[in-house]
Protein backbone atom coordinates (compact mmCIF):
# COMPACT_ATOMS: atom_id res chain seq x y z
CA UNK A 1 0.00 0.00 0.00
CA UNK A 2 1.17 3.53 -0.76
CA UNK A 3 1.62 6.08 1.98
CA UNK A 4 -1.72 6.38 3.78
CA UNK A 5 -3.26 9.83 3.28
CA UNK A 6 -6.56 11.61 2.82
CA UNK A 7 -7.49 12.14 -0.81
CA UNK A 8 -8.82 15.39 -2.28
CA UNK A 9 -11.92 15.03 -4.50
CA UNK A 10 -12.90 17.77 -6.95
CA UNK A 11 -16.62 17.58 -7.63
CA UNK A 12 -18.69 19.79 -9.89
CA UNK A 13 -20.68 22.16 -7.69
CA UNK A 14 -24.15 22.57 -9.19
CA UNK A 15 -25.20 25.17 -6.63
CA UNK A 16 -23.87 26.70 -3.43
CA UNK A 17 -26.24 28.77 -1.32
CA UNK A 18 -25.66 30.78 1.84
CA UNK A 19 -28.31 29.50 4.26
CA UNK A 20 -27.22 31.53 7.29
CA UNK A 21 -24.60 34.23 7.73
CA UNK A 22 -23.15 34.27 11.22
CA UNK A 23 -20.75 36.45 13.15
CA UNK A 24 -17.97 33.84 13.06
CA UNK A 25 -19.06 31.20 10.54
CA UNK A 26 -21.79 30.62 8.00
CA UNK A 27 -24.02 27.72 7.01
CA UNK A 28 -24.00 26.71 3.34
CA UNK A 29 -26.02 24.27 1.26
CA UNK A 30 -24.13 22.77 -1.69
CA UNK A 31 -25.45 20.53 -4.42
CA UNK A 32 -22.71 18.57 -6.18
CA UNK A 33 -22.53 15.93 -8.89
CA UNK A 34 -21.50 12.66 -7.26
CA UNK A 35 -21.40 9.31 -8.98
CA UNK A 36 -24.35 9.04 -11.35
CA UNK A 37 -26.39 11.76 -9.70
CA UNK A 38 -26.42 14.76 -7.45
CA UNK A 39 -26.45 15.20 -3.70
CA UNK A 40 -27.12 18.17 -1.44
CA UNK A 41 -25.27 18.72 1.83
CA UNK A 42 -25.44 21.50 4.41
CA UNK A 43 -22.35 22.37 6.43
CA UNK A 44 -20.74 25.06 8.55
CA UNK A 45 -18.35 27.17 6.46
CA UNK A 46 -15.58 27.87 8.96
CA UNK A 47 -12.47 30.09 8.64
CA UNK A 48 -10.22 27.55 10.42
CA UNK A 49 -8.15 27.97 13.55
CA UNK A 50 -4.74 27.59 15.11
CA UNK A 51 -4.06 26.07 18.53
CA UNK A 52 -1.05 25.75 20.82
CA UNK A 53 0.18 22.97 23.09
CA UNK A 54 2.45 25.16 25.23
CA UNK A 55 4.73 23.06 27.43
CA UNK A 56 7.04 24.59 30.02
CA UNK A 57 10.42 23.28 31.18
CA UNK A 58 8.71 21.16 33.88
CA UNK A 59 6.61 19.35 31.21
CA UNK A 60 3.46 21.17 32.26
CA UNK A 61 0.87 22.08 29.63
CA UNK A 62 -0.75 25.51 29.73
CA UNK A 63 -4.51 24.92 29.82
CA UNK A 64 -7.41 27.33 29.82
CA UNK A 65 -10.92 26.69 31.04
CA UNK A 66 -13.79 28.68 29.63
CA UNK A 67 -17.53 28.44 29.12
CA UNK A 68 -18.69 26.92 25.82
CA UNK A 69 -22.37 27.50 25.20
CA UNK A 70 -23.16 24.63 22.78
CA UNK A 71 -22.07 22.06 25.39
CA UNK A 72 -23.06 24.22 28.41
CA UNK A 73 -19.77 23.43 30.14
CA UNK A 74 -16.57 25.14 31.18
CA UNK A 75 -14.23 22.79 29.37
CA UNK A 76 -10.46 22.59 29.50
CA UNK A 77 -8.76 23.63 26.28
CA UNK A 78 -5.42 24.66 24.86
CA UNK A 79 -5.00 28.27 23.67
CA UNK A 80 -6.53 28.65 20.22
CA UNK A 81 -8.12 31.15 17.90
CA UNK A 82 -9.70 31.66 14.53
CA UNK A 83 -7.77 32.27 11.33
CA UNK A 84 -9.60 35.57 11.07
CA UNK A 85 -6.79 37.94 10.06
CA UNK A 86 -6.54 38.02 6.28
CA UNK A 87 -3.24 36.61 5.05
CA UNK A 88 -1.96 35.66 8.52
CA UNK A 89 -0.26 32.24 8.46
CA UNK A 90 -1.51 29.71 11.05
CA UNK A 91 1.78 29.86 12.99
CA UNK A 92 1.42 33.62 13.43
CA UNK A 93 -2.18 33.12 14.59
CA UNK A 94 -0.96 30.56 17.14
CA UNK A 95 1.69 32.98 18.42
CA UNK A 96 -0.87 35.78 18.67
CA UNK A 97 -3.37 33.60 20.51
CA UNK A 98 -0.77 32.38 23.01
CA UNK A 99 -0.03 35.99 23.90
CA UNK A 100 -3.65 37.18 23.87
CA UNK A 101 -5.06 34.30 25.89
CA UNK A 102 -2.34 33.49 28.42
CA UNK A 103 0.27 36.30 28.24
CA UNK A 104 3.03 34.02 26.97
CA UNK A 105 5.55 33.88 24.15
CA UNK A 106 7.71 30.92 23.14
CA UNK A 107 11.25 30.55 21.81
CA UNK A 108 10.66 27.29 19.91
CA UNK A 109 7.72 26.39 17.68
CA UNK A 110 6.96 23.14 15.91
CA UNK A 111 3.96 22.15 13.79
CA UNK A 112 2.28 19.10 15.36
CA UNK A 113 -0.80 18.35 13.28
CA UNK A 114 -3.51 19.80 11.10
CA UNK A 115 -6.92 18.26 11.65
CA UNK A 116 -10.48 18.48 10.37
CA UNK A 117 -12.61 18.76 13.51
CA UNK A 118 -15.95 17.49 12.19
CA UNK A 119 -15.67 16.69 8.47
CA UNK A 120 -19.25 15.46 8.24
CA UNK A 121 -20.61 18.82 9.38
CA UNK A 122 -18.08 21.58 8.77
CA UNK A 123 -14.98 22.44 6.78
CA UNK A 124 -12.95 23.66 9.77
CA UNK A 125 -9.26 22.82 9.83
CA UNK A 126 -7.21 23.42 12.97
CA UNK A 127 -3.43 23.71 12.83
CA UNK A 128 -1.88 22.67 16.16
CA UNK A 129 1.60 23.78 17.18
CA UNK A 130 3.95 22.78 19.99
CA UNK A 131 5.46 25.77 21.81
CA UNK A 132 8.44 25.48 24.15
CA UNK A 133 10.79 27.90 25.85
CA UNK A 134 7.89 29.81 27.39
CA UNK A 135 8.21 33.27 28.88
CA UNK A 136 5.65 35.65 30.36
CA UNK A 137 4.94 38.91 28.56
CA UNK A 138 2.88 41.91 29.56
CA UNK A 139 -0.09 42.61 27.34
CA UNK A 140 -2.95 45.05 27.35
CA UNK A 141 -5.27 42.65 25.54
CA UNK A 142 -8.80 43.03 26.89
CA UNK A 143 -10.52 39.69 27.40
CA UNK A 144 -14.30 39.71 27.06
CA UNK A 145 -17.28 37.34 26.90
CA UNK A 146 -16.14 33.73 27.55
CA UNK A 147 -12.55 34.91 27.98
CA UNK A 148 -13.42 37.42 30.75
CA UNK A 149 -13.41 34.78 33.50
CA UNK A 150 -11.09 32.29 31.83
CA UNK A 151 -9.06 30.14 34.19
CA UNK A 152 -5.40 29.37 33.32
CA UNK A 153 -3.52 26.42 34.82
CA UNK A 154 -0.29 24.55 34.15
CA UNK A 155 -0.83 20.81 34.42
CA UNK A 156 1.68 17.98 34.02
CA UNK A 157 1.54 16.57 30.51
CA UNK A 158 1.13 13.03 31.89
CA UNK A 159 -1.89 14.15 33.96
CA UNK A 160 -3.51 15.77 30.92
CA UNK A 161 -2.96 12.60 28.87
CA UNK A 162 -4.50 10.57 31.73
CA UNK A 163 -7.50 12.92 31.77
CA UNK A 164 -8.00 12.53 28.03
CA UNK A 165 -7.75 8.74 28.14
CA UNK A 166 -10.10 8.55 31.14
CA UNK A 167 -12.70 10.68 29.34
CA UNK A 168 -12.55 13.56 31.84
CA UNK A 169 -11.12 15.96 29.23
CA UNK A 170 -13.24 15.79 26.09
CA UNK A 171 -12.24 18.81 24.03
CA UNK A 172 -11.14 17.34 20.70
CA UNK A 173 -8.46 19.89 19.91
CA UNK A 174 -6.95 19.53 23.40
CA UNK A 175 -7.06 15.72 23.18
CA UNK A 176 -5.52 15.48 19.72
CA UNK A 177 -2.92 18.16 20.38
CA UNK A 178 -1.79 16.82 23.74
CA UNK A 179 -1.58 13.22 22.52
CA UNK A 180 0.45 14.36 19.50
CA UNK A 181 2.76 16.43 21.72
CA UNK A 182 3.25 13.50 24.10
CA UNK A 183 4.25 11.29 21.18
CA UNK A 184 6.67 13.89 19.82
CA UNK A 185 8.32 14.20 23.24
CA UNK A 186 8.45 10.41 23.60
CA UNK A 187 10.18 10.08 20.23
CA UNK A 188 12.63 12.85 21.10
CA UNK A 189 13.49 11.13 24.41
CA UNK A 190 13.98 7.81 22.61
CA UNK A 191 16.61 9.31 20.29
CA UNK A 192 18.65 10.90 23.09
Amino acid sequence: MEELRDERVNLEVVSSDLVYEGAVWDVRSDTVRYGDGEMTRQYVDHPGAAAVVAIDDDERVVLIQQYRHPIKERDWEIPAGLLDVTGEPPLETAKRELTEEVDLEADRWQHLISMHTTPGGNDEIVHVFLARGLRTVETDYEREHEESDMRVERVLLADVVDGVLAGRLRNGILATGVLAAAEVLRREAATH
